[in-house]
Parts: C-alpha cells; sequence; structure tokens
C-alpha cells in the first residue's frame, strides 16, 4: 500500500505547498501533546518549530517532518510533575547533546539491524493506533464527563470527514498541481466557517482547532495529570487515553494549567525566548545531572529509534536512501537548540512526514516551509488556524492509515516462516496495546535475534572420518556461538577418540567467547585423557580471537603437514583410509 504515495515527483512548488499542509497538521499535534506533557501550548508549538526547522536543515532524510511528539511527553511529564519545569530544559539540552554524540560516533547504522518482519509490524500496528486515536475527536464533555458526540453532530462531522478523503482521492486523478490534502482542508474549512456561522445550537456546530485547545485546556484544569504508559508518537491527532477534541461549546477560554497560574487562551504568541529569561536556573551541580541524566538517555533513545524508524519508512516510500548518522546529529542539534529556547524536545513524525511525502514533499524545502509556517500561524495568524475544522484533520488522517498499513502483509502469512509471522503480530499487538513504538521495535528486534540464534544453533554438525595415521578428524558446519555450544560438546567423544583428534573448521566459524571456552574445556579433557586435539582451517577471525583471548584459552594448535588438511583440505580425503563415516547433527 505504500505505493499510494509514490505518484509524485519533488518540485519547488510541491514542497512549499506540502509544507504548508503539514504545518495545518502540526498545529492541534503540538498542542495536543503539550497538554500531555502538562506544558504550555506555546511551548509545544515553539518546539515543533525548532525541531522541524533545524532537523530539516541538517538531517539525513530530506522529506522527513519532525516535531514535537508524544513519546518524548510521556518522558517529559514524569520529569515535570517530579521537579517541576525548570528541569526540563537542560533535560532537552543534554538528550541533544547525547543525540549528536551518537551522531558522530556513527551508530545511527545499527538500524539496519531491524529486520522486515519488525518494520511489517511497525507500520501496521502505527497504522492501527493512528486510526483508535481519531475516535477521540468525536468526543465531547457532557455532564463533567467524556462522551461520543449524537444525532446531528455526529452525522455532520462524518460527512466532513468523508468529503475530505473523496477530495484526497479524486483530486489526484484530476490534477496535481496542488497537494490534495492541502485542497481538501481548506475546502472543509470553508464549508465549517459558514455552518458554524449559521448554526444557533452547539448540536450543528463544527469542531474546530479553538475548540479542541479550550476544551483540553479544561480538562487539564480538573486532571492529576497522570500520564498512560505509553502515547503514540506520531500522527495521532490527540491520546485517546490523555486528549480528547471536543465540539464547539460555550467554555471560557482563561483556564489555569496544571501546576501553574498562567491562563490559556489561544495559540497566539511572540517570538521564542532563551529558556533563563523566562524560567529560573536549575543549580549546575552533580545533584541536578544526577536528576536529568536518566530522563536525557530515555528522551536519546526514544527519539533516536522513532526517527531511525520514520527515516527507514521514507526511503522505502521514496525508493532513496537518507544518512542514519547524520539524521542523529540533526536530531541531536534541534533538540540542543529547542532546549535552550524553552522546548519540550521532539523527534521524527511519522504521520506528518507522510502527510508530506503524500503531497509532493521531496525536499528540505518542504520541512522548512512547514516550521516557518507554524511560526507565522503563532505570531499572526492564530484565529485563523483556530477556524480549521478538526474533521478535515481527521480525514487526512484516515487517509494516512490507510496508505500506512501494508495491505499485502494480510496475504503473506502463509508464505513467509511463522517465527517471522509471529514477530510481525507481536510489534504491531504491542504498538496497538502499549502505544509505544520504540519499545515495540526494541522487543521485536530482540526476538528476531533469539529466534535467529536458536535456529542456527541446531545448524551445527559434523562430518567424521579418519586418515591414513589413525587420527580421528572431525569436519564441522555451521557457527559456534553461544547457543550451539551444547551441541558442539555433544559431537566430541573424547573417552572413545583416539590418541590424536583434529577438528576442521573449514566449515565453520567461531564468533565468541563461549565458543573459545568450548573449544578450550573440551581440549583439557582430551590433555586429561593423555590426547592431543589440533585445529585446522581457522579463519583469521578465529585466529584474531584466539590471540586476543590470551591465557584464558590454552589449545594445542596444529598445522603439522603430515596431517594434510592443515594446508590442503582436499588432501586427505585422496590418501585417507576411511574406515568410519557418519554424520552428526544436533
Amino acid at each position: 500500500m505504500l505505493n499510494f504515495f509514490r505518484p509524485h515527483s519533488g518540485s519547488l512548488k510541491n514542497d512549499l505547498l506540502s509544507g504548508i499542509t503539514v504545518s495545518l497538521a502540526l498545529v492541534p499535534e503540538a498542542i495536543a501533546f503539550a497538554f500531555v506533557a502538562g506544558v504550555s501550548p506555546l511551548i509545544g508549538l515553539y518546539s515543533a518549530f525548532f525541531i522541524g526547522l533545524i532537523s530539516a536543515v541538517l538531517g539525513g532524510r530530506p522529506g522527513m517532518i519532525s516535531g514535537a511528539t508524544g513519546a518524548m511527553a510521556v518522558v517529559v511529564v514524569s520529569l515535570v510533575a517530579m521537579h517541576g519545569i525548570e528541569y526540563l530544559f537542560p533535560t532537552v539540552i543534554l538528550c541533544g547533546i547525547l543525540q549528536i554524540g551518537i551522531g558522530i560516533a556513527r551508530l545511527g547504522k545499527l538500524i539496519r539491524m531491524v529486520p522486515h518482519s519488525v518494520m511489517l509490524g511497525f507500520v501496521n500496528g502505527l497504522a492501527i493506533v493512528i486510526g483508535l486515536a481519531q475516535l477521540s475527536s468525536f468526543q465531547t464533555i457532557r455532564n463533567g464527563e467524556l462522551a461520543f458526540v449524537q444525532g446531528p453532530q455526529l452525522w455532520l462531522m462524518l460527512a466532513l470527514v468523508g468529503l475530505t478523503m473523496a477530495i484526497i482521492w479524486i483530486l489526484p486523478k484530476l490534477t496535481r498541481a496542488v497537494p490534495a490534502s492541502l485542497v481538501a482542508i481548506l475546502s472543509v474549512t470553508f464549508i465549517a466557517i459558514v455552518v458554524n456561522s449559521n448554526s444557533s445550537s452547539e448540536m450543528n456546530s463544527v469542531a474546530t482547532v479553538g475548540d479542541m485547545l479550550r476544551t483540553n485546556s479544561l480538562a487539564a484544569s480538573h486532571s492529576t495529570h497522570s500520564s498512560p504508559n505509553g502515547i503514540e508518537s506520531e500522527l495521532t491527532t490527540t491520546s485517546a487515553k490523555e486528549i480528547a477534541v471536543h465540539p464547539a461549546a460555550d467554555i471560557s477560554s482563561e483556564i489555569a494549567m496544571v501546576g501553574q497560574s498562567e491562563v490559556v487562551s489561544g495559540i497566539s504568541g511572540g517570538l521564542p525566548r532563551l529558556f533563563f529569561l523566562e524560567y529560573s536556573m536549575v543549580p549546575l551541580n552533580w545533584t541536578t545531572l544526577g536528576i536529568i541524566l536518566p530522563f536525557a538517555i530515555v528522551l536519546c533513545g526514544v527519539g533516536l529509534i522513532e526517527s531511525l524508524m520514520t527515516l527507514t519508512l521514507v526511503d522505502e516510500i521514496t525508493e532513496t536512501r537518507g544518512q542514519g548518522n547524520r539524521e542523529c546529529v540533526g536530531q541531536g542539534a534541534a533538540n540542543l537548540v529547542c532546549g535552550l529556547f524553552g522546548g519540550m524536545g521532539g523527534c521524527a513524525m511519522i504521520g506528518q512526514s507522510l502527510i508530506n511525502v503524500n503531497s509532493g514533499g521531496r525536499g528540505r524545502l518542504s520541512g522548512i516551509t512547514a516550521a516557518v509556517c507554524l511560526l507565522f500561524f503563532v505570531l499572526f495568524l492564530a484565529p485563523l488556524i483556530e477556524q480549521i475544522p478538526m474533521a478535515a484533520l481527521v480525514g487526512v488522517m484516515f487517509m494516512v492509515v490507510i496508505g500506512t498499513f501494508e495491505w499485502a502483509s494480510l496475504k503473506m502469512f502463509n508464505r513467509m516462516p511463522i517465527s517471522d509471522m509471529l514477530v510481525m503480530v507481536l510489534v504491531a499487538g504491542y504498538t496497538v496495546l502499549m502505544h509505544d513504538l520504540a519499545s515495540a521495535v526494541i522487543l521485536g528486534v530482540i526476538v528476531s535475534a533469539l529466534v535467529f540464534a536458536w535456529q542456527h544453533a541446531t545448524h551445527m554438525g559434523a562430518d567424521i572420518k579418519f586418515n591414513e595415521f589413525g587420527s580421528k578428524i572431525y569436519q564441522l558446519h555451521g557457527p559456534l556461538f553461544f547457543a550451539s555450544v551444547s551441541s558442539f560438546k555433544e559431537m566430541l567423544e573424547p573417552a572413545a577418540d583416539p590418541d590424536d583428534v583434529v577438528l576442521d573448521f573449514y566449515y565453520s566459524r567461531v564468533y565468541d567467547q563461549s565458543g573459545l571456552e568450548a573449544i578450550n574445556s573440551m581440549a583439557e579433557k582430551y590433555e586429561s585423557l593423555g590426547k592431543r586435539l589440533h585445529l585446522t582451517h581457522l579463519s583469521p577471525e578465529c585466529r584474531t580471537l584466539l590471540k586476543k583471548a590470551g591465557d584464558l584459552v590454552e589449545i594445542n594448535i596444529s598445522e603439522d603437514p603430515q596431517y594434510h588438511v592443515a594446508t590442503d583440505r582436499l588432501a586427505w580425503r585422496s590418501t585417507a583410509d576411511v574406515t568410519d563415516s557418519k554424520q552428526i547433527e544436533a
């Protein structure tokens, strides 16, 4: 289904228009995740600006969109609740420094270790989470509690969502002069403004971004702001557990933020300022470092995992290749500057990135445009942006869901190995249940690695032969590492073997200390019985391991020509008087 995004080619016009489209979708995202983090909506908007701008300029994946995300917000909310907002900004700065260090150390290439089955589970779970999260846009506060909208208001919102999706689907068949998502948002916004201006009843009105801001503020003022296990960091308009988008209502806009005395009345604001000009500085000592370092490490890991996974997905969609290490540096620089200007940090946003790609954005200009437009909205166009209907954004999200889900994977269940199928389902299920993409990816990689180790542990075997000198030769097959050590030991028969035994590693490799220790253990057994053990055809890697092991492994390594196999692995076959040959498979 990723082919849904491929027909577009990059151009200056496409980058500009797609950037504007993305900026409109970024507004409710930044606001929603700011409430999750327990900070002012303006902090979320400023964070999205800095993260989006700097990562677009310095990052390793043109066309990818970054901003304030829920995954980072979940970590931030605990820090703010326990230590205060003053500790947030040094934490984000330290997170950026760590990410830059990882990029300079060229560790971004580790993302290549993510198997394809994990990637399939990742995108499918992501699509489901994005779709389910849109259900909160159909909720309102009734009698002090959350409830789904009903009656004419529900049908009106469904109609506008359907209209948005129809425009996005049909318009590209007619023209690609402008992004279909932008046309859909503007068209539905115009309809919503007309409907709301002629509506005399809340039941006949259309919920807007401004309504979301005011109602979420009201919900936050009555909430303890306890965070769930994890929150989806992509394009989810809200968190189904923490944030609800509500229809237009006569709700006062003067609502106190949790733990703050400031009043939130909209998204209008001035230019961002350095955090130490707005907030008191925390003491720069070891105690402060002990507080912020654990949070910074978690923010660093979560941010890079999601950013690199997004980079991989966009690479597949655009059939190009991004630079993982440069992306780490770009994300780090973005978080460093974001922290300096009082931001909550962020990372790549899969949902917005897919909107950008679907709208034709391929270059860095699209991300720069989205970030600059977001700041422009805050400075000058806040009243207009607050009139955008949530139905338009929900419709865009549903189209992203359709394009994100890998529908072909449903046909692969009978064709792919059962282990890969289970990993894919595990990653998708964990993503949906826990709303934590970073942990889902790590879990999938661990399970895939364990399956790989188990499968290769069963590949350890040996052909057993005797040469003309009576020496017993074990011609090993398969890798010797921690998982295959038991199989290796079971093959050898120290008590029954002759006085001279040869281990031929032509078809085998020693990969770790466990393998070396197993060889050493068997050598000691042969030595205790007065027998000699020789190793032949060791690969350069094996010899390097033995050399590094030093005194830890004491083995008699013989290259005596009389064994022939030491210099010519086929010679012993032509001269051997083979008396016994068998295959032992673990």
